[in-house]
């Protein structure tokens, strides 16, 4: 006679608990796409990304990542929560982005729901620095192979640079420009510009700050010139299809010549830039120009002016034509007054 041994159950029922929790579970369910209806009844499906200055961000499986100006949408909602900063500067998180009807509504369980006019949306899903953490850093240097003619007539190499770190409240500027040239084995151009600048804001487009500036051009007797002094300035627009800032302030300047006798004087200063991406395709046109005044010889000036158009490259590069004047009223004698620049550059942007 056979006899079968009986095992309790206990064990059993636990290797078949361990094989249960072991096995793979099922993939949860996907969340469902974030939406955006426009004014013309298209409807896109994607990820929200990002809204600022006016543009909404989504990605797409079909495009990839599509730029569009919020006032052509008329709903859109996302699946997951976003952080909503307001033109008010209320910062929101904790629950998904919806407009309905050209309204922003936010709701939570605690309060009935409330709306905003979409113009009121100011970020979505801001950076650190818009919270105010930190500084958003943003650089350029390039390299550009000119032609100059005026003081001296070359083909030179010119370099740039230009970073700035800008947090809510403050904003630290660095420019480094030049030009080191070679003809015939004979140094024919040598010349460098450095400044260091900060800005405070007293308001969003309102601020006051401080500038320190040397430059140097040993072809028009200018062993070093510095100018330091304070200025207040404004962003008067600041849309990505028309920028403008402004800039006015007072310095103290000196001036070493290498032959000439040496100067000092009190100076009015100005500074203004301008941008638009009218022409699209993230191509830029832009103007800048800057300048002194002697409050002393008020015969006596400087003038700078920048006509460009840059546009990207591959990665981060970026290729820009440029025309520069420099006009100098009180140049010395046997130096032209104007200088011409004209360039094509290639940068580097981050």
């Amino acid at each position: 006679m056979m006899l079968l041994r009986r095992f309790p159950p206990q064990p059993a029922l636990a290797l078949l608990a361990c094989l249960a929790a072991a096995a793979p579970a099922p993939a949860a369910d996907a969340p469902p796409p974030d939406e955006v209806v426009l004014q013309n009844g298209s409807k896109i499906l994607g990820t929200i990304t990002a809204s600022r200055d006016g543009k909404l961000k989504i990605e797409t499986d079909f495009a990839g990542t599509l730029t569009i100006s919020l006032d052509q949408v008329q709903s859109m909602r996302t699946a997951e929560p976003v952080v909503i900063k307001l033109a008010d500067d209320q910062v929101i998180s904790g629950q998904p982005l919806q407009v309905e009807d050209d309204k922003l509504v936010l709701s939570s369980p605690a309060e009935p729901a409330r709306t905003y006019a979409v113009d009121e949306l100011l970020v979505v899903n801001p950076e650190p620095w818009e919270l105010g953490i930190g500084h958003k850093w943003t650089g350029l240097v390039s390299f550009a192979m000119t032609m100059q003619r005026g003081n001296t007539d070359t083909d030179e190499l010119d370099y740039k640079l230009e970073t700035v770190w800008r947090s809510q409240k403050d904003r630290y500027t660095l420019r480094l420009n030049g030009e080191l040239d070679e003809a015939d084995g004979q140094k024919n151009a040598d010349n460098w510009m450095a400044q260091g600048k900060y800005d405070y804001f007293v308001s969003d487009r309102t601020y006051y700050g401080f500038s320190a500036l040397a430059e140097h051009d040993k072809f028009t007797d200018l062993d070093l010139r510095y100018v330091l002094g304070p200025y207040i300035g404004r962003q008067f627009y600041d849309d990505p299809v028309f920028t403008l800032a402004g800039e006015l302030g007072l310095s103290y300047v000196d001036e070493d010549y290498i032959v000439a006798e040496d100067d000092h004087y009190v100076a009015a200063t100005w500074e203004f830039r301008a941008s638009s991406n009218y022409l699209g395709g993230d191509s830029r046109l832009y103007v800048e120009n800057n300048g002194l005044w002697d409050l002393e010889e008020t015969s006596d000036y400087i003038v700078n002016t920048i006509f460009g158009l840059s546009f990207p490259l591959l990665w981060s590069l970026e290729a820009a034509a440029e025309i520069l004047l420099e006009y100098d009223a009180g140049a010395v004698a046997g130096v032209d007054k104007l200088d011409e620049t004209y360039s094509f550059r290639i940068g580097y942007t981050w």
